[in-house]
């Protein structure tokens, strides 16, 4: 039997608050434990919580980026669970009226096509504490400093149909709100994160099959890895004459599998009911209309004006825009070299791109900055040094910090421009190689490139490319 995927993500994002969601505690990450959480946080009686609108601005921020519907009424309840690291006896969230409802967001699939996928709900919550284990060998430490850190929990629809839809989908919403400044989207601190519910379904069918949810997966990778051998097991399971279980599962990274965790709870399980001790959240239209206003430009339209304005094909903008710093490190090193934007794109993605990856530094700490990339950019347009040239001089700059022109003359790199100079080189090596001559001239045209080579290396890679060509033609046509 063929089978259909479907999945649907639960992202967690921590807002990029500075202080907790209904108390005054600070949110800074590596904190020693529990120095971070006052008596509202720890739950003493008595006390109230108060809520932080600056929380309430960034999820608004979030649902006009997504197109949703902006409730004008929303209200927090109780989310009744027993858990160490949950003080209250309860985590305070949002339920049947959430801020943000009815969104939507298109991702680019590996064949170039776009796909919707609906967005159900984005709603406020409180972040619960940390259990920890390391070094407390036979105990349970809990770290409260986490607890009632915002969150905004990003529900999709079941739209989703294989593991590498739903790391497009979670890549799209990652660049997002780190675009609208709300999350600084840092997966290995926990502050973006996402429960994957997954479940398969005979091909055809429009019902939805017994579904499991993995929990907390905190990087492309693992949720790749981690629906892929759900699918896999869940049709195990199926094929195999048994049953697929509604549960939480966890996903091992050492282990490469899913494995139980409890059986999954429904809404009722949780004795959902207002919290009494806050308020509605009332929404002006004119409160959202100023934050529509304040929005920066989005992923989506950025992409589409760099495609407009610089001939980009749709693949580069996609990848220039995944990051804001990016985008516009690209688009500072266009105007200072004042054209050519497609070699400026190719430069960004391919030799810096790659050498920020080998060194584990992101775009705000290269060690090219846009005016030395430009001043390198310009002397492949002035034909001063050829492509292949630039990047033995590019990684030249990145080890010594010097400026291209300052290499280009330490090493003597200048390209060859003078006709004659190419000719004389040109001749030479056809005078010592008289066979292949021979050879290239009865019809063996793909003799060509192995002249070129040998005049290359002749001039120790400095003849201009292009009249290289062009003369060679010329003199091996005799």
């Amino acid at each position: 039997m063929e089978w259909e995927t479907v999945i649907g993500l639960e992202i967690h994002a921590q807002l990029a608050t500075r202080s907790k969601i209904f108390s005054g505690s600070a949110t800074a990450y590596g904190a020693e434990p529990n120095t971070q959480a006052n008596l509202v946080d720890l739950g003493y009686p008595g006390v109230l919580p108060v809520l932080n609108g600056e929380a309430v601005r960034m999820a608004v921020r979030f649902g006009l980026a997504i197109g949703a519907k902006i409730a004008p009424y929303s209200v927090f309840a109780r989310k009744n669970y027993f858990y160490p690291d949950l003080p209250k006896g309860y985590q305070i969230s949002q339920y049947e009226l959430p801020i943000v409802a009815e969104g939507t967001l298109d991702i680019l699939l590996d064949d170039g096509t776009h796909k919707r996928v609906g967005i159900t709900r984005a709603h406020l919550e409180e972040d619960a504490g940390k259990s920890l284990h390391e070094g407390l060998p036979g105990l349970t430490g809990i770290d409260l400093n986490r607890a009632g850190t915002p969150l905004i929990e990003i529900v999709s629809e079941p739209d989703l149909r294989s593991a590498k839809e739903a790391v497009a989908y979670m890549k799209k919403v990652h660049t997002l709100v780190r675009y609208l400044d709300i999350c600084d989207g840092n997966m290995q601190e926990g502050s973006f994160r996402c429960d994957a519910n997954v479940s398969i379904r005979p091909k055809g069918s429009d019902r939805f099959g017994t579904r499991a949810e993995i929990k907390n997966l905190n990087s492309f990778r693992y949720v790749e890895k981690a629906i892929n051998y759900e699918i896999a097991r869940q049709i195990d399971v199926i094929e195999g004459g048994g049953k697929v279980v509604q549960e939480t599962r966890l996903y091992d990274p050492d282990k490469g599998e899913t494995r139980s965790m409890r059986s999954k709870e429904e809404a009722n399980d949780y004795r959902y009911f207002p919290d009494p001790d806050l308020l509605p959240v009332v929404l002006e239209s004119d409160y959202i209309e100023a934050v529509r206003a304040a929005l920066p430009e989005l992923p989506d339209d950025k992409a589409a004006r760099f495609v407009r304005d610089y001939g980009l094909s749709e693949y580069d903008a996609g990848v220039l825009t995944a990051s804001r710093e990016l985008a516009e490190f690209y688009e500072q090193v266009v105007r200072e070299v004042g054209s050519e934007p497609k070699l400026c794109a190719n430069w960004v993605m391919g030799d810096l791109s790659g050498f920020l990856n080998k060194d584990g530094l992101d775009i705000e700490h290269t060690r090219v900055d846009t005016a030395a990339l430009a001043g390198l950019i310009r002397r492949i347009v002035d034909a001063t040094i050829s492509g292949k040239i630039a990047k033995e001089v590019f990684e030249a700059m990145w080890q010594s910090g010097d400026s291209a022109d300052a290499i280009i003359e330490q090493r003597g790199l200048r390209q060859i421009t003078d006709t004659s100079a190419i000719e004389a080189a040109i001749d030479d090596v056809m005078n010592r190689n008289p066979q292949q001559l021979a050879d290239y001239r009865s019809g063996k045209d793909k003799l060509f490139g192995f002249f070129v080579g040998q005049v290359m290396k002749a001039t120790q890679g400095k003849a201009n490319p292009a009249q290289l060509n062009e003369l060679l033609k010329k003199k091996l046509a005799g």
